[in-house]
């Protein structure tokens, strides 16, 4: 598909406009989404379909200056951009790259330890989201690592691109990773089940029309039995959209019966006890070696 008409299909051919994603590095799947990221100052996503093809619409801010999303904005391949402001942004970032990439792995590294404290905390007070807050900070940790590998997280490729890394100090943490997500456990059966919770998450969640792409992607990564990176990419999809309500989970108690199989997680006390101990003490050791370099 030719990315220049995306500016008329999707009617924003007023605004910079630029394909992120796999598509622009070059990595993408058969099942993989056009990322677009479009500078109209708004914020949020939405899902599109244009000319058969699934379409994620990134709504930013020329102005922008969290990382998160600046380290999302590499390489983004300008489609529309007459004042060449993208252009300018484009090429900051890309200056700045390693220093925007460490600035993001040290927020993922805080967050994996506030995770970690919070399981701690569920434990002690018998609190069934234990087990999710593990995987939030296990999700974390991994995005981190990828980081200062300077590679950019994209959940569908993130587990290949980790089981390929050097092996050293801060690695090495993966296999920790790797066990605490239980991805060993991935099976078809399993896989079947957490994806109905994952897209019934996603539509009370974000209800944009997600479950699409990853009914779409979970379909190429079976067909293909790429099994345990299914695994990681449900997980992450079920990590992010509880990010954004986080604050409000308790409110809703019957979350857990949702994601207790979309995140496969653990409940025994004493097993979750254990992990969370673990993980903050890698969180916490990977923040030290931060320091001496």
């Amino acid at each position: 598909m030719d990315i220049k008409e995306f500016p008329k299909l999707l009617s924003l051919a007023s605004f910079p406009m630029g394909l992120g994603g796999c598509r622009s590095d070059r990595t993408s799947f058969d099942c993989c989404e056009y990322n677009i990221t479009v500078m109209d100052g708004k914020t949020g996503q939405s899902i599109s379909e244009v000319s058969g093809n699934l379409v994620k619409i990134h709504h930013c801010s020329l102005n922008e200056n969290n990382a998160a999303v600046l380290n999302q904005l590499q390489n983004l391949t300008i489609i529309n951009d007459e004042q060449w402001r993208l252009r300018m942004l484009v090429s900051e970032i890309k200056e700045k790259k390693e220093k925007i990439m460490l600035s993001y792995a040290k927020s993922c590294l805080v967050d994996a330890g506030i995770f970690s404290n919070k399981a701690k905390d569920s434990v002690k007070e018998k609190d069934l989201f234990a087990g999710v807050w593990i995987k939030c900070a296990s999700y974390f940790l991994a995005d981190a690592i990828s980081c200062l590998n300077f590679k950019r997280p994209s959940p569908v490729h993130m587990l290949e691109s980790l089981r390929n890394m050097k092996k050293n100090v801060i690695n090495q943490n993966l296999s920790l990773i790797h066990r605490m997500l239980g991805i060993e456990r991935a099976s078809t059966s399993l896989l079947s089940r957490m994806v109905k919770s994952t897209i019934g998450f996603s539509d009370i969640v974000e209800n944009n029309g997600h479950s699409k792409i990853i009914q779409k992607k979970v379909n190429y990564l079976l067909e293909n039995s790429l099994l345990s990176d299914c695994y990681f990419y449900l997980g992450y999809v079920n990590r992010d959209n509880i990010i954004k309500i986080k604050n409000k989970i308790h409110h809703n108690p019957e979350f857990i019966h949702i994601l207790k199989v979309g995140l496969d997680i653990e409940h025994d006390p004493f097993v979750l006890d254990k992990q969370a101990s673990e993980l903050l003490q890698a969180t916490n050791e990977v923040l030290a070696d931060l320091k001496h370099t």
